[in-house]
């Protein structure tokens, strides 16, 4: 635990029933089954009443079991060129627009995938492997491949988590636009953000760890990445989306299943008799 008094010094005098050389902080740290001698001089005042406050908190971070890097972008889905009358296929090449994570442009099943899930019916409905990390690394965040559009493809793919995992997720916008992601049934940390190319093995030194922002929607300017950190402690199926309805519907989006908990209040519950169907 951290401990502290406001407007106070400590000087630590004794550790564990044992003398050391005296030390004057503005906190302690003690740990489980530690003891402290503290000596605390009562020799502020403060407006009338004369009251400080004494806080403690506990020594604990969000250790990450699980990191993703994902990729937002902009870009096609391959049209049939035999039909000429499809109204969806206006983009370059006569190609269709759409938007993905991770190069899998999300497609809504006939069956919500809460109700697959519950009931133990996802096979078929959706599958169970949306990728960790981008499956193409696509460098250039125009829409334009040597000449070619990126094409991207359709899936129903979500992500499975067990209860309790702490996640980390880095989003790399690719696209000529900001994003504003969104996760449903969490508030998460942002823990970081930076411009171009998400570098794991540098940038992370930059995240803020001592009080970053908690959220349940991050902005993600365009060719920049945001990170945010997470608990999986609440059960069920959350719904992951860019805000812009547009994207919404052109496929960027995903679907966390967070898995239930050993205990009872870990468990998820079964939908109220009065809520309509998909």
């Amino acid at each position: 635990m951290f401990f502290a008094v406001a407007g106070h010094c400590l000087t630590v005098v004794s550790i564990d029933a044992r003398y050391t050389k005296p030390l004057t902080v503005d906190y302690i740290m003690i740990a489980p089954g530690q003891t402290m001698d503290v000596l605390l001089e009562a020799n502020r005042t403060l407006g009338s009443n004369n009251r400080y406050y004494m806080a403690a908190r506990a020594f604990i971070t969000l250790p990450v079991d699980e990191r993703m890097l994902i990729d937002i972008d902009v870009n096609f889905l391959p049209c049939d060129t035999t039909n000429a009358t499809n109204k969806l296929c206006k983009g370059p090449q006569g190609n269709q627009f759409a938007a993905s994570l991770n190069n899998v442009s999300f497609e809504s099943p006939a069956i919500d995938v809460l109700d697959a899930y519950y009931y133990g019916s996802g096979r078929g409905v959706y599958e169970e492997d949306f990728p960790n990390k981008p499956v193409n690394a696509f460098v250039n965040p125009t829409g334009d491949n040597g000449g070619r559009p990126l094409l991207t493809k359709r899936g129903t793919k979500v992500k499975v988590v067990e209860y309790g995992t702490v996640v980390e997720v880095v989003f790399q916008d690719l696209s000529s636009e900001n994003h504003p992601m969104h996760l449903h049934g969490f508030a998460f940390y942002v823990v970081g953000r930076g411009s171009g190319t998400f570098d794991e093995r540098r940038d992370p030194a930059t995240y803020n760890l001592v009080d970053p922002p908690f959220q349940n929607t991050v902005s993600v300017p365009k060719s920049s990445w945001a990170a945010i950190r997470f608990r999986a402690d609440n059960p069920g199926v959350w719904f992951m989306h860019c805000h812009f309805d547009r994207h919404v519907v052109w496929g960027m989006d995903t679907v966390f299943i967070v898995k239930d908990g050993k205990t009872p209040q870990a468990q998820m519950l079964p939908r109220p008799p009065n809520m309509p169907e998909c």
